[in-house]
C-alpha cells in the first residue's frame, strides 16, 4: 500500500523474505553475486536491492536476520550502494525499503540480538499493526477477501460466509494472526467443496 501509493509507484516493488532464505544465500540473494564467487555461482546474479533501484525493496521478517547480515544492510542503507558477493565494486543504488517483523524489534536490541544502529536506521517511520484478536472488526473483511482468493485459486464458486460463522470467528482470539485466519478460512473454502457457504 505504501509503495502504491507512493511517487515510486510506476517502479519495481520487490519482497525479499529473510527468514525464508538460508543463512549462506541470504547475502548473495540480497545483494547478488558474481560468477564464481561461491560453489554453484555459475554466472553472475542482481540481488533485490538493484532489482528495487528506483524502487521499493520490502523486508519480511528482518529481525531474524544474522548480525553479519544486520551488519551489511546497515552498510548499504547508509552509503546508499551495494557490493556483489565476490566483488568489491560498490553499486549505488537507490531503492526505499520497508521492513517488518512480527516480534518486538526493540526487546531484541534490549536482547543483543538485533543491531541497535540497524533499528534506528529502519525504524524512521514506525507503523505499528496489532494483533487480529484487538481489531476484530477487521475479521468479517479479512475472511470474506481469503475467500474470494481461494475460491479463484481453486477453481470454485464464490462463496459467502454466514452471520453465524462470522460471529464464530470474531468470538476466537487468533493467536496465530492473519496467517491462522487465512489458513483456517482456505481449508473451511476446500472442505465446503461446491457447497456456496
Amino acid at each position: 500500500t505504501i509503495h502504491h501509493n507512493s511517487p515510486r509507484r510506476d517502479q519495481p516493488f520487490v519482497a525479499f523474505n529473510a527468514a525464508a532464505i538460508p543463512e549462506g544465500l541470504a547475502e548473495a540473494e540480497l545483494f547478488g553475486h558474481v560468477k564464481g564467487a561461491f560453489t554453484g555461482a555459475i554466472s553472475s546474479r542482481v540481488g533485490r536491492f538493484e532489482l528495487a533501484d528506483k524502487g521499493t525493496l520490502f523486508i519480511d521478517e528482518v529481525s531474524s536476520m544474522s548480525m553479519a547480515l544486520q551488519a551489511k544492510l546497515l552498510r548499504a542503507l547508509q552509503e546508499r550502494e551495494v557490493e556483489r558477493v565476490g566483488t568489491s565494486k560498490p553499486l549505488k543504488i537507490n531503492a526505499r525499503v520497508i521492513a517488518a517483523s512480527n516480534v518486538d524489534v526493540l526487546q531484541l536490541v534490549k536482547d543483543g540480538t538485533f543491531r541497535e544502529d540497524l533499528y534506528y536506521r529502519l525504524n524512521v517511520v514506525r507503523v505499528l499493526i496489532p494483533a487480529l484478536r484487538v481489531r476484530q472488526e477487521d475479521i468479517p473483511v479479512l475472511s470474506q477477501h481469503f475467500v474470494q482468493q481461494s475460491c479463484e485459486s481453486n477453481n470454485l464458486p464464490q462463496k459467502t460466509l454466514s452471520q453465524g460463522v462470522i460471529r464464530a470467528l470474531m468470538a476466537y482470539s487468533w493467536p496465530g494472526n492473519i496467517r491462522q485466519l487465512q489458513n483456517a478460512i482456505e481449508h473451511a473454502v476446500a472442505m465446503s467443496g461446491d457447497a456456496t457457504e
